[in-house]
């Protein structure tokens, strides 16, 4: 999980911005082109689905969002605000430290800026342990939990931060269709609720046809549809 802060630029609000905006972006690792001029915006409060096969360029797209690739080509604005804005970011490998229990990886996302106490933060961490199913695996070490829960403890130490944005690289792969679900219901809530714009890279078709939101199809690197949800 990682947290990218953008600076301030006063003279326009981010409302009237883009969070993410990509002006014919490719990129290149060294002869291979994972990303073909890509053109895509994405809007506060979003949720866009990643689509495409593997390799198609879903990790590239989003470690693009999170500001760890920088384009070959073409441009990549990302949002910007009078005050913090935050982005989370969850991909595959998890970046959990494995000696630590599922409860001791959470508070590494405790932030004294963003918590009023420590009492608040647990507070949190309990209620959202309990909807995602980890509350009474709370003190198992990392290196003893399984796929499903290791992705769950990864996606509730990014909640915890706050963020403005999320970024979600196959989240749900370890996880059966109930939990995939139910996990989804969670950040649908926060989106709807606290406004997170979501950008979650899936291969699951069902998922992407159950809940509102936008897709955009990669396939060899090339966007070949960015639009409503409705064409699967």
């Amino acid at each position: 999980m990682y947290t990218q802060r953008y600076s301030a630029t006063p003279k326009t609000p981010i409302k009237a911005r883009p969070v993410f905006e990509l002006n014919q972006v490719t990129v290149d690792f060294g002869k291979l082109r994972a990303l073909r001029s890509i053109q895509l915006s994405v809007q506060a409060k979003d949720v866009l689905f990643v689509t495409g096969a593997s390799g198609a360029g879903k990790s590239t797209l989003l470690n693009l969002m999170a500001g760890l690739t920088q384009p070959t080509s073409g441009t990549i604005t990302l949002a910007q605000e009078s005050e913090k804005f935050f982005v989370a970011s969850v991909f595959q490998d998890l970046r959990l430290w494995q000696k630590k229990t599922c409860e001791e990886n959470m508070w590494f996302s405790y932030d004294s800026r963003i918590y009023d106490s420590k009492e608040q933060f647990h507070k949190e961490l309990i209620e959202l342990s309990r909807l995602l199913g980890v509350y009474d695996h709370l003190s198992r070490p990392i290196q003893d939990a399984n796929g499903g829960l290791k992705s769950k403890v990864a996606m509730i130490r990014a909640l915890l931060t706050k963020p403005n944005a999320l970024l979600a690289d196959e989240p749900t792969a370890a996880l059966d269709k109930e939990a995939s679900f139910r996990l989804f219901e969670v950040l649908s809530h926060y989106n709807q609720k606290q406004g997170l714009t979501l950008v979650w890279a899936t291969h699951n078709r069902e998922m992407v046809k159950q809940f509102p939101g936008l897709v955009a199809h990669l396939d060899a690197g090339r966007l070949l549809y960015s639009g409503q949800a409705c064409f699967i």
